[in-house]
Formats: structure tokens, C-alpha cells, sequence
């Protein structure tokens, strides 16, 4: 059986506070505090589900203790508590500068309207909105997470109930005011962090739910790789096991559960997986594990002798997950049989309850940890991974989340933004859907488009649909405008893997989830609380996702947005925008409102065409939206199949900065361990996007490369002495003018080298369209592709054409005329009315 991989979570004294008999605080952090009721004045010291390490540093606090009241005061909030049982009354809490409303135990249904949310277990046959629980993050400052009910960890790796009896509580109060990001990263203290996931998993998976034959399926990928579309994961659906055999009607079975590979689709399992690994792709089996093994499956006798069950009338070994023995036949004889034949992780497909034969054990959380901790152990040169639905506080630990079957429909794209983002709130950072919807639904190529770009710039991108032969989702099946969007867009996300990878890397070292809602960054703006469905990609990106369908006679589609305050540059036009606003975004079906701050730094993949399996880049693009200073610094792994935890891996770091005042980028490699990056020379290429090519720039690359001699000192003892030698030189630039900016080209360098290239000008700015090229290479083309009379062509250029001509008109008196066109399209204003200047 799996053992329990946890830390310590004995108690620090200096930071419990109790009484003679029934009563315990423990002040984690200094906005976090655990409060415990035992009517039989035993308290709990093992890890639960949710807490495994509560041993963290103490905080500063003080205790105020009299006969009849006991406070707690911390630098975030004071406690009050009467010394009686748990009451509204006797046990409150101020948080420090959100005092309109104090913290009062159980009463969470009276601050529920308040709380932001946290995720839910599936969205199967979805069609909108669930809601979506609670999370430790509140406008009013507080939020409480109720413990009382959690397994615990026994010393064997195995859990238990809790101890019977009534009235226990177990609780935790988060006490962060509007700091939210402080909030998550105190349940990731007490909680564990995210682990980092292999850089393969942020790459393109393709799943359906199909009988592919083992020629089939790879017909398929190398349909993707010949139009050069690359992927990452290979999802096998529950047909690559027995499901219409007649011994499974025999035996009066569904089919739904299977461990024995279906020959006739897969006459070689280990061939075929081989193959897939060979072209580059990691391999996932759906499991059903609900209806036990059956005597038609091969391994049954086999699993029988190792549970001493009789075989002598074929009855079924059901599934037990809760009994410690099933437990290790399971994954020794079952689930490794598999892993033989080259399956590398499991999608874990639980969907019968949350019962099991052991007291407040759900079945899903057991599959989830075991199979976590299973595939450390199996594969310890790898990231762990499973892919399976959420099971509560704590599951953030086991990613990858499967959100369930949902509905297609505009309807459940709509809701998914919002959905991804709240889970942050609980700490669920790794959410994949299927993108593209999977059931039911009608054919809609407008909105898979949406829904892939969506997911792009979602946490995993896996494209997945059900068993219906007129579910397309293929670029080539596709109608060529679709297409051609689709393949770009699976590109891009392969492209954005080193800006990924390094916010992976984050998630898991600086508890920073990639997907942050608008309030994480600016807690008092009302606005960043009522577009739900926005939020920062990572630490350089805010994305606005379109999902609803376009105006067909604009052929534009449109999303209302909030930008913070600051200067922006849009990814795809490099048209640039003053924030703290409210503005529509109407775009085309092959753009996307994805922008840049001033100062933004993202790191692309050099490859325009990228291959399969998300290797390491062989160079780089690097975007930056100049008008501020900016760092980034690119992390990737030295070696790929280390298998360590994210603060233990050996990481090849490249920082990058950019100086406004001199328009300035230097680049830095390094890494932590003092070899030679393992990248060698590479390409590397600069896009300063919304950077206009009217703008004169001498643009200049210095290159400086240090290397190393060794000696043997004549100490006693000798020691190794290190001698650089650094040269420089200058590089050529090619400036290339694009469609979104200027690309600075140096072609081959160095992966070791010092990079300082500078513009030529200093205090470059993020472009201010001029009226002319606006107007040319903007309006111009919406006004154009307007399915409407040329008359209300005519009359809405007249607006703009004639502004251009008299320079001095404002946008508000623009906007007045053109508010003043009642016979034209009013969504056709709005997409004019956002480039105006």
C-alpha cells in the first residue's frame, strides 16, 4: 500500500493556547488560527486530509487571559473567545481595517453572500452555472473552513475516522483582510503546496471518448503532426478495455469498469503505448473502478489469490477502497499490471458518490491520494500526476483536476472562466475541462473556436467530446477559416509553455496559482469583483475571454472589461490602451482580448511550428510591452526527468529585464548549481509589441560570454579556484516590422551568453495609434467586413474619416456622433468606438 508522504504536524507549544479540559487555539500564521472544541478534552495532533503541517514557524502574538475570557491578538486580528463552548457569542474575531463586520463562530450562511467562492466536485451534464462553494477568501476579510468532519493520517500511511462522539470542532479562520494572496498561500502552509506538474502536462492532450483501434489512434497524431499541430498527452477513453464482450452481458455487468485490454482494438497494448511515447506523448487510461473485478477480467484469478477470495463460482471482488488490503492489491497487482504495458498516469473517472465502508471516507478523495502517492513511488524520476475530479480542501495536492462531461454550450463557456478562477480561492490551481464542451449540445464552429481559445489560456488544454461520429474537433475535419484559428491557437499554446512552465513553477514554490482573479491584484476596485469571468494569466498576462457569439453581421463578437489602472498592449494588434476603465472588446473570430501592462515581459518558444511532447525550446521569442521597467525570469528544468519537488529541482534560470529609460533588455542566464545551462546555442529574437515601426530605432546587441579556468589551490587542504574570462562582442540585429509590433532578429547565440541589446531611443512608449493608421488598419477593416447598407458604411465613416481630417476633435464629441447614428448597428459603434484615440 502507499505510504502517507506528509510532514510533521505536531504543534509548536509557544503557539497553543488552551484550557484545563475542552478548548484549543493554535495560531499558525499571523492571519491564520485553528480553534478546537473536545467535549472530552482530547484533542487531535494527527494530520487530516486538509491540514498536514501545522508545524510552521510562531508568529508574533499576544494572550490576554482572565477567569472568564481569553483574547488573542495577532498583527492581522484580535480573538475574543468566552471560554465555553463554541458560540456566536462567546467566540468572535476582528480583523484589523475590515472591522464593519466581526467574525462569529457559525455563522457562516450570514457571510456567505460575501465569500468569493471556491470550486466544485464536477461539472457533469452541466449546462451553466453550480454553484461553486466556499473558499477562504471574503470582501468582509474573514473566512472559516470547518475541519471537524476530515480523515487522519495513521503513522501506517493509511487514514481513520475522527474519534466519535458529538459537538467536536475542528476549525480554521483565515484573518487576511483584502490580502488574498497572503490568504492562499497560508492554506498552501498548512495545506502543502501544489506540486509542480512535468512541463509536458501544460501542453496540447487529445482525449475523446471513441473506440479508436491502435492504427486509428496513431493515424491521428500523425494526422496533428503533419499539419504541425503538436501534442503532449494521449488520452485513451474506457474503450481500450472490454466493454461489449459477451461474457461482461453474462455476468450482468455494464461495461463501465475494465482492466483488461480490448485485443481486437489493441491486438499489442505495450507496441501501441510504445509507439505513442516514441512520437513523443505521455499515455492516460480512463478507469472506472466503481463495479469491482470480475471474474472475464485476466488478472482476476490473480487479484483473488492475493485477497484469498474463492474463484470456485466466479463471484466479483467488489471494490472496497476503504479496506487497506484491497488497497494494496489494487494498485500491486491491477493498476502496476498496466503500468507495465507503459501507462503513465490515470484518469481516475469516479462518479458513484461519496460513500464508502468507513465513516466521512469519500471514495474519491482515497483514489485521488493513493494513486498520487502510487505514481510518486512507480515513476520517482518523474512529477507525480493524476487526472481525476476535486474531492474538498486539500485536493490541490493531487492535480490534475477533470471538471466532468460538460454540455456544449455558450452557456458552459461562459460559466468556466469564472469557475477556474474561484477554485484559486480554495487553492485549485490545475483545472482541465473539456475544451470544446463534451455532450450533447449542437454543432457550433463559432463557439469551439471560443472555447479552445479560452482554453489556451486556461490552466490545461484538453480537447475532449463524446461518442458521437458528428463531433469534430480535428483542425482538418473543420471548415478552413476554423481550422486554420484552431491550429494557430494549439500552436500558441505550445508556444507560451516557457511562460507556463516558469508560472508552474511559482504555483509550486511561491504558492502563485496561475490563474489569479482581477480582485487578487486589486481588492478594492468594485470592478475587479463584477467581471467575474476576467483574470491575470500568470504574472504578465490578464486575459478577457469572449463567451457569447458574435454579431453575424459584424462577424465580431465582444466582451465587456475592466482595465486596472496602467498602460496596455493588446497581444495580437499591439494597439495600446489607458486603463482604469470600462470598455467593450470586440474581436474577430481569429483574435483574442489578451493583453500586456507596460512593462510585461512573456517568453515564447522560438518555434512558429512547435513538435510533440513540450520539450525544452530550442530558443526564444521574447515579447515585451515597453513603457515601464519590467523582470521576468524564465525558469526551466535542467533535466526533464528529475522527478523532484519544485524547491529541490536543478533549474536553468534566464532573467530578463528591461530598463524604459534606456530602452534597454538584458539578458542573464544562470542556474543554481554552477553547470553549463543545458541549453546550448539557441535562437533568440525580441517582439516589442505596440512598438510602431513609424518610430526610428538603431537597434544594437552586445553579447558577453564568460567562461571558466580551473586550478587546484596550494592550501591545505586544496580547493578548487574558479578564474572567468569574459569577452564581448557586438551581434547583428535584423529588425523585422509585425503585424503587432517590431521583431528584433539576432538570430544564433550563445546560451551562456550576457545579452544587452538597446533600442537606440530611450523612454520608448507604448504606441498612441495615430488617427491614420487607426483608422487604416483598424477601423477600416471592421467597417468593411460589415454585413450592412453601404449607407450606414458611409455614415459611420463620415464620423471618423472626418475626425481624422480635423485632428482636434476629442474622442467624446466622436463618440456623441457617433451615438447619434440611431440607424446603424450599435455593436458596430461600440467595435469603432474602441480604437478611437
Amino acid at each position: 500500500m502507499p505510504q502517507q508522504v506528509s510532514e510533521t504536524t505536531s504543534h509548536k507549544k509557544s503557539a497553543i493556547i488552551g484550557g484545563p479540559r475542552n478548548y484549543r487555539f493554535t495560531v499558525l500564521t499571523d492571519g491564520l488560527i485553528r480553534y478546537e472544541w473536545a467535549p472530552d478534552g482530547i484533542f487531535e495532533d494527527r494530520p487530516s486530509t486538509f491540514a498536514v503541517h501545522r508545524d510552521l514557524p510562531t508568529p508574533d502574538f499576544s494572550v490576554k487571559d482572565t477567569d472568564g475570557n481569553l483574547e488573542i491578538i495577532t498583527s492581522r486580528f484580535h480573538l475574543t473567545y468566552n471560554k465555553e463552548e463554541f458560540t456566536p457569542y462567546g467566540l468572535s474575531a476582528v480583523v484589523f481595517k475590515h472591522t464593519q463586520l466581526c467574525w462569529r463562530f457559525g455563522q457562516d450562511q450570514d457571510y456567505a453572500e460575501y465569500n468569493l467562492g471556491g470550486t466544485y466536485r464536477t461539472l457533469d451534464r452541466v449546462d451553466g452555472r453550480v454553484s461553486m462553494g466556499h473558499g477562504i477568501l471574503s470582501r468582509l476579510g474573514f473566512a472559516s473552513l470547518d475541519d471537524s468532519k476530515s480523515l487522519l493520517f495513521e503513522k501506517n500511511g493509511f487514514v481513520a475516522p475522527r474519534r466519535p462522539g458529538p459537538n467536536r470542532i475542528d476549525g480554521y479562520l483565515f484573518a487576511y483582510g483584502h490580502d488574498y494572496r497572503e490568504a492562499v498561500k497560508a492554506l498552501y502552509a498548512v495545506s502543502g503546496s501544489q506540486p509542480l506538474l512535468p512541463r509536458w502536462a501544460l501542453g496540447n492532450w487529445w482525449s475523446r471518448y471513441y473506440a479508436y483501434t491502435a492504427e486509428s489512434y496513431l493515424d491521428l497524431v500523425d494526422n496533428f503532426e503533419k499539419i504541425g499541430v503538436p501534442l503532449s498527452a494521449a488520452v485513451i477513453d474506457m474503450d481500450w478495455h472490454l466493454v461489449d464482450d459477451p461474457r461482461i452481458k453474462k455476468a450482468g455487468q455494464s461495461g463501465w469498469t475494465g482492466y483488461t485490454w480490448n485485443k481486437k482494438l489493441f491486438p499489442n497494448p505495450p507496441a501501441f503505448i510504445e509507439e505513442l511515447h516514441e512520437r513523443h506523448l505521455r499515455v492516460t487510461l480512463n478507469e472506472h473502478p466503481a463495479e469491482g473485478i470480475h471474474s472475464y477480467e485476466d488478472l482476476y484469478e490473480k487479484v483473488a489469490k492475493a485477497l484469498h477470495v474463492p474463484t470456485d463460482k466466479g463471484q466479483p471482488i467488489p471494490f472496497d477502497i476503504a479496506n487497506p488490503d484491497f488497497l494494496k492489491v489494487y494498485f500491486d497487482v491491477l493498476i502496476s499490471s498496466l503500468e507495465d504495458d507503459g501507462v503513465d498516469f490515470w484518469w481516475i473517472d469516479w462518479q458513484q458518490g461519496q460513500f464508502s465502508r468507513m465513516k466521512d471516507a469519500d471514495p474519491l478523495w482515497l483514489l485521488n491520494h493513493y494513486h498520487f502517492q502510487h505514481n510518486t513511488q512507480r515513476f520517482p524520476d518523474r512529477h507525480a500526476l493524476i487526472f481525476s475530479r476535486y474531492a474538498g480542501p486539500g485536493s490541490h495536492r493531487y492535480p490534475i483536476g477533470f471538471s466532468g462531461d460538460t454540455v456544449v454550450s455558450w452557456a458552459s463557456l461562459e460559466f468556466q472562466p469564472e469557475f477556474t478562477n474561484t477554485a484559486s480561492n480554495i487553492g485549485y490551481g490545475w483545472w482541465s475541462h473539456d475544451i470544446g464542451g463534451h455532450m450533447l449540445g449542437v454543432k457550433d464552429e463559432e463557439l469551439l473556436v471560443r472555447w479552445i481559445q479560452y482554453g489556451v489560456f486556461s490552466p490545461i488544454l484538453r480537447l475532449h467530446s463524446t461518442k458521437n461520429r458528428w463531433v469534430s474537433k480535428e483542425p482538418w475535419k473543420l471548415p478552413r477559416l476554423a481550422g486554420d484559428i484552431v491550429s494557430n491557437y494549439l500552436r500558441l499554446r505550445h508556444r507560451l509553455i516557457p511562460y507556463i512552465h516558469t508560472m508552474n513553477a511559482r504555483a509550486a514554490i511561491e504558492g502563485a496559482p496561475l490563474i489569479q482573479p482581477l480582485y487578487w491584484e486589486h481588492p478594492g476596485r468594485d470592478e475587479a469583483y463584477r467581471h467575474k469571468n476576467h483574470y491575470y494569466f500568470g504574472s504578465q498576462l490578464i486575459c478577457f475571454p469572449i463567451t457569447s457569439p458574435q454579431d453575424r453581421q459584424l462577424r465580431l463578437a465582444k466582451t465587456k472589461a475592466w482595465l486596472p489602472p496602467g498602460r496596455y498592449v493588446d497581444f495580437f494588434t499591439g494597439f495600446s490602451y489607458e486603463g482604469d476603465t470600462e470598455l467593450w472588446l470586440s474581436r474577430p473570430l481569429d483574435q483574442y482580448p489578451l493583453f500586456l501592462r507596460a512593462g510585461s515581459i512573456v517568453p515564447l518558444d522560438c518555434a512558429v511550428k512547435p513538435s510533440n511532447g513540450a520539450g525544452n525550446p530550442e530558443g526564444f521569442e521574447i515579447l515585451i510591452a515597453v513603457g515601464a521597467d519590467g523582470t521576468f525570469e524564465v525558469m526551466e528544468e535542467h533535466d526533464e526527468s528529475q522527478g523532484k519537488a519544485a524547491g529541490e529541482v536543478d533549474w536553468d534560470r534566464i532573467l530578463i529585464t528591461y530598463t524604459q529609460a534606456t530602452g534597454t533588455v538584458e539578458i542573464h542566464p544562470k542556474n543554481e548549481t554552477g553547470r553549463d545551462l543545458a541549453l546550448e546555442d539557441h535562437s533568440l529574437s525580441l517582439r516589442f509589441v505596440g512598438l510602431s515601426d513609424s518610430i526610428s530605432i538603431a537597434p544594437t546587441a552586445t553579447v558577453h560570454i564568460t567562461k571558466y579556468s580551473y586550478s587546484i589551490t596550494s592550501s591545505n587542504p586544496p580547493m578548487l579556484a574558479y578564474t572567468p574570462t569574459t569577452t564581448s562582442h557586438d551581434h547583428p540585429v535584423k529588425v523585422i516590422p509585425v503585424s503587432n509590433g517590431i521583431l528584433l532578429d539576432l538570430g544564433e547565440v550563445s546560451a551562456l551568453a550576457d545579452v544587452v541589446v538597446k533600442l537606440g531611443i530611450e523612454d520608448p512608449k507604448l504606441d498612441l495609434y495615430d488617427n491614420q493608421r487607426a483608422l487604416t488598419n483598424l477601423i477600416e477593416p471592421i467597417i468593411r467586413d460589415a454585413q450592412i447598407e453601404y449607407a450606414h458604411k458611409d455614415a459611420i465613416w463620415a464620423v471618423v474619416a472626418n475626425a481624422h481630417d480635423h485632428k482636434g476633435t476629442s474622442k467624446s464629441v466622436m463618440l456623441k456622433q457617433l451615438e447619434a447614428l440611431d440607424h446603424v448597428n450599435e455593436n458596430l459603434k461600440i467595435a469603432v468606438a474602441e480604437y478611437l484615440e
